[in-house]
């Protein structure tokens, strides 16, 4: 398929386009400034920002549309941004997979929750309820419209995880925002692209599917590993809410303090997404003996 991605240069976005170009799919990258990638690389040039330019890029041509893209984090600009990219697909029975994020389900207790669940955001992405919402109603319109919510996405040195060890670096200890009882639902990013591919290849329009490959990891355990990872001696310890507020910014730092029990089983019933990488756990400690 000829495939326009939004988010291709991102952390999870940057995996997509090279597991669906070694699957034999042709990219056309968005992007603001063509000159930033290769010459050679198909691009279309648009911006979150500017409705128009995304309906544009969305040709006749264009059989899929993957939107990995960070959102603005303005309602109105993302809803326009949605519909913009919407627009052309009616009609046409061709894919549009849009990312979420499993912060729209809330704080879930104890026992895992599944992609039925109510959603119950989160402030930092409040509005992502009623923009998944959007997306599968266009399902009804002959677009087969996908909502993909990846959890705490890690691997390749990236993601939260990533920001974990550099924490670590600068103060000498692992460090976590909440209780130790915190839980995060994970997924290695090499994972999540392999889901992505699957989503475009197979899944039902108007499904949600959620990219989690381990349903409950210890935020604890997580920054003791990042600790290691940065070089020290596995110590972890709480990093008071108002301290990181300060630092992170109050959305994010209550974000990291979310606890979440959250099952991906649709994706591995429906679609056979087999995620294969290592435990977080393992890719953090990997990194303090320097194995790939």
């Amino acid at each position: 398929m000829k495939v326009l991605v939004l988010g291709a240069t991102g952390y999870i976005g940057a995996a997509v386009v090279e597991l669906l170009e070694a699957d034999g799919h042709e990219i056309v990258r968005l992007v603001r400034d063509a000159t930033a990638l290769p010459p050679g690389a198909a691009v279309a040039v648009g911006d979150l920002t500017d409705p128009a330019s995304l309906r544009a890029a969305v040709t006749d041509g264009i059989d899929a549309v993957v939107n990995v893209a960070a959102p603005t984090g303005d309602e109105a600009l993302d809803t326009a941004a949605v519909d913009a990219l919407l627009e052309p697909l009616r009609g046409t029975g061709r894919a549009y997979v849009h990312t979420s994020g499993v912060w729209v389900l809330g704080a879930t207790g104890d026992e895992a929750v599944d992609e039925d669940a109510t959603t119950r955001p989160i402030p930092i992405v409040a509005h992502r309820r009623r923009i998944e919402r959007r997306v599968l109603a266009a399902a009804g319109e002959d677009v087969r419209a996908v909502v993909l919510r990846p959890g705490i996405v890690y691997g390749r040195g990236g993601g939260i995880p990533g920001q974990m060890t550099r924490w670590a670096e600068e103060s000498g200890t692992g460090r976590y925002v909440g209780t130790a009882a915190v839980r995060w639902p994970m997924v290695h990013v090499d994972d999540l692209a392999e889901l992505y591919l699957l989503a475009l290849a197979k899944a039902e329009e108007g499904t949600v599917l959620h990219g989690i490959a381990h349903e409950a990891v210890p935020v604890a355990a997580l920054a003791a590993a990042a600790d290691l990872a940065a070089g020290g001696t596995g110590r972890a310890e709480p990093w008071p809410f108002a301290d990181a507020a300060e630092t992170l910014g109050a959305p994010f730092a209550e974000a990291l303090a979310l606890n979440q029990v959250v099952t991906g089983h649709r994706a591995v019933a429906e679609l056979g997404w087999r995620p294969r990488r290592p435990h977080p756990l393992t890719d953090l400690t990997d990194r303090s003996t320097g194995r790939p």
